[in-house]
């Protein structure tokens, strides 16, 4: 194995000087950061970022609309701007250009705020109690509510887990329950 990565890299180092393939090495954690914040700048608003002024019933319906035209299941993620797992969950899915990929692939995500000025009461009543901010609700593209999951789930040693992330996304997409 040595013996065959050093000849493919003389084959390289022959082709491209090593300055060059020192600067790709380098660049290849900012690219695919580049890649996280397209996902990103791609989604709709209430799938970025909670706000107390949005409608989450309009919102919920353009989920569900989204939702059966491209076949995923809905998550809704309770929390808001006061939230502090909110944002390190936020950071830690941003920082983590898989977790963030396989999250939008398997589902359209909803950001509903729950906070002293807007508790979305309303919307609220149609699911079981949050255990907790953040706090998540998958639904099937017609809207029925299919699980509740307090995110503590995703942590690991106090930490969230990619590997947790990635075990709960393989179950979403190949289950309906």
């Amino acid at each position: 194995m040595r013996t065959l990565v050093r000849t493919t890299m003389k084959k390289f180092s022959s082709l491209i000087p090593p300055p060059i393939i020192m600067l790709l090495f380098m660049l290849m954690p900012a690219v695919s950061n580049l890649q996280a914040s397209q996902i990103s700048s791609d989604l709709p608003v209430y799938s970025r970022i909670y706000d107390a002024r949005r409608n989450p019933n309009a919102d919920g319906r353009d989920a569900l609309k989204l939702a059966q035209k491209t076949n995923r299941k809905v998550l809704i993620e309770v929390g808001g701007d006061w939230c502090s797992w909110c944002h390190i969950m936020d950071r830690f899915i941003k920082a983590h250009p898989n977790v963030e990929s396989r999250l939008h692939e398997t589902f359209v995500v909803l950001k509903v705020n729950v906070s002293d000025v807007n508790d979305n009461a309303e919307f609220m009543a149609a699911f079981p109690s949050p255990k907790g901010y953040p706090h998540m609700y998958i639904t099937d593209s017609t809207g029925t509510i299919l699980y509740s999951q307090d995110t503590a789930n995703f942590r690991e040693e106090g930490e969230y887990s990619e590997q947790r992330f990635m075990i709960f996304f393989d179950h979403w997409q190949t289950h309906d329950e």
